[in-house]
């Protein structure tokens, strides 16, 4: 069979992968259980906008979130890492009705930078606050698109010069009804058409080679090979 011999899949929510997150939301009297702080699992969020910044997430109307959300117009997109991916799926087959995701997971609420009624999560490597402007309702789900007001990151995702590597945050990916964990480093933006310095510069090679020169400038009677 020829490589690229296409086959007719159908109609389906094909686009793979997507980022998977943990949006969390809280209602305007947090203290009742139905209101109280509360996560859902989406792996349908992106950005939408730069200046301003904006993202969306559509969210199925029956989810206890959907209601939260739209009575505050407020929500938080927590990222993933390795660690949070079991709460993450978690959160995604439990229901906010039934019981307290963040005391079944484990996990820490605290009230999210610039919104009044949301918490975001203490364990997410990066926490989004965002505020509803608009909500688009599509069919089995409404898409809610909102302007990013706030960020907060733990701090060892940044570097010397204070730049978010979140390379460092083994951010975790949904594909295809599975979870993967963040790869290896293929590029960045503009490496086709950059030079080969700024490229090595860029991908870490020439740190790694520096790093074997000094070894072995330090150690030239050994006999050990780099």
């Amino acid at each position: 069979m020829a490589k690229h011999k296409k086959t007719d899949l159908g109609l389906s929510t094909i686009l793979n992968p997507v980022p998977v997150v943990m949006v969390s939301c809280a209602g305007k009297n947090p203290d009742r259980a139905e209101e109280s702080p509360n996560i859902v699992t989406i792996a349908w969020a992106g950005t939408i906008n730069s200046e301003p910044p904006m993202v969306s997430i559509s969210v199925r109307k029956s989810r206890h979130s959907h209601k939260l959300i739209s009575e505050t117009g407020e929500f938080v997109i927590n990222l993933v890492n390795k660690s949070l991916c079991k709460p993450c799926d978690y959160c995604g087959v439990k229901s906010g009705k039934d019981e307290d995701k963040f005391a079944s997971c484990g996990l820490t609420a605290v009230k999210a930078k610039n919104l009044d009624y949301a918490y975001a999560i203490v364990e997410s490597p990066v926490n989004i606050s965002c505020k509803v402007k608009q909500v688009v309702e599509l069919g089995s789900h409404d898409m809610f698109i909102a302007e990013i007001v706030g960020i907060t990151a733990d701090e060892y995702l940044l570097d010397e010069n204070g730049k978010l590597c979140l390379d460092k945050a083994k951010l975790v990916a949904y594909n295809h009804g599975e979870y993967f964990v963040l790869g290896d480093k293929l590029g960045f933006f503009g490496y086709s058409v950059a030079s080969k310095e700024v490229f090595e510069n860029r991908m870490g090679y020439k740190k790694e080679r520096d790093k074997y020169k000094r070894i072995r400038e330090q150690e030239p009677k050994k006999g050990k090979k780099y």
